[in-house]
């Protein structure tokens, strides 16, 4: 098992460059942050760019793996998108991790006055972002044009570090996305879905498991051959709720067969409120006992 941590994009500099720099210290495998214009309940609130928040954590880091939780179709497109994660991957020096997903309803459709999407409408987007994207990063040259994104002769230098590009972490939880998922990502990432306590919420996210390895066996794909990220934000109780619960948290996503777990960085209030001294005590208590 790997442990990451999600901080989100909210603090001015001087306040998350201590975070970004303890989620190292402390030994988590990998951390990351959102990647939307503003975020339900926080909308009004302060909010930073994630591609800026990403390269300024990669300066001030050198080992732990980065990476957005997740990416969205519905702000970006991906000819100028795929130049920012060429600069991000070579930042970092190839410790960059693409979470790409479908693209939520709410806020970030609603600011650009947008009527919103049927859900296989944002299926078929997600499906050409991903697409396009892995050209524009895997080749020195490339065109696309489907019913969303177009690029014509699209340049691709200097490459991604990593090769042949950097790995695409997949969020899929319906049907459609789980077998797309099951094809062509890197890794896979679910949330489990909206459940009123956590007990409910670890059923869903089992029925979603069965799910994805069903899709895995369809696509014939060695299930061992793709790491599966359990991101635990939707969980009603936050995973730093106390040592002993997130420890438990842990367990239960190993047994599942995920492969890495993610958990909010505590904020002082409302969604994901938390003490940091609990993830400290992660760090020193949990960390250290869990083989990477």
């Amino acid at each position: 098992m790997r442990i990451g941590v999600v901080i989100l994009p909210e603090h001015r500099w001087w306040v998350a460059e201590p975070k970004w720099r303890a989620a190292e210290e402390f030994g988590f495998h990998h951390v990351w942050t959102y990647d939307h214009i503003g975020w339900r309940s926080l909308v009004e609130g302060p909010w930073f760019g994630a591609v800026p928040t990403l390269t300024a954590a990669a300066m001030i880091t050198s080992r732990i793996r980065l990476g957005m939780m997740v990416t969205s179709p519905n702000f970006r497109h991906p000819v100028p998108f795929a130049r920012e994660l060429l600069a991000l991957d070579d930042i970092s020096d190839g410790r960059f991790t693409l979470g790409i997903g479908a693209g939520g309803l709410g806020y970030d459709t609603e600011v650009f006055g947008a009527e919103p999407l049927s859900g296989a409408q944002r299926f078929a987007r997600f499906t050409e972002f991903t697409e396009s994207l892995g050209r524009l990063l895997g080749e020195k040259q490339s065109s696309y044009s489907g019913e969303y994104f177009t690029a014509v002769d699209a340049y691709g230098a200097p490459g991604c570090v990593q090769q042949p590009r950097m790995p695409f972490v997949l969020a899929a939880n319906g049907p459609k996305s789980l077998r797309f998922a099951a094809r062509q990502g890197e890794g896979w990432v679910t949330t489990g879905g909206h459940a009123e306590d956590a007990e409910q919420w670890w059923r869903l996210v089992r029925d979603t498991v069965a799910r994805f390895e069903e899709a895995l066996a369809e696509e014939g794909r060695d299930p061992r051959s793709v790491p599966r990220y359990l991101q635990t934000d939707a969980c009603p109780v936050t995973a730093f709720e106390s040592v002993d619960f997130f420890a438990e948290q842990l367990g239960r996503a190993k047994e599942m067969g995920f492969t890495d777990m993610l958990a909010p960085w505590p904020r002082d209030e409302g969604v994901y409120a938390a003490r940091e001294s609990v993830l400290e005590q992660v760090a020193a208590d949990v960390l250290p006992n869990v083989e990477s």
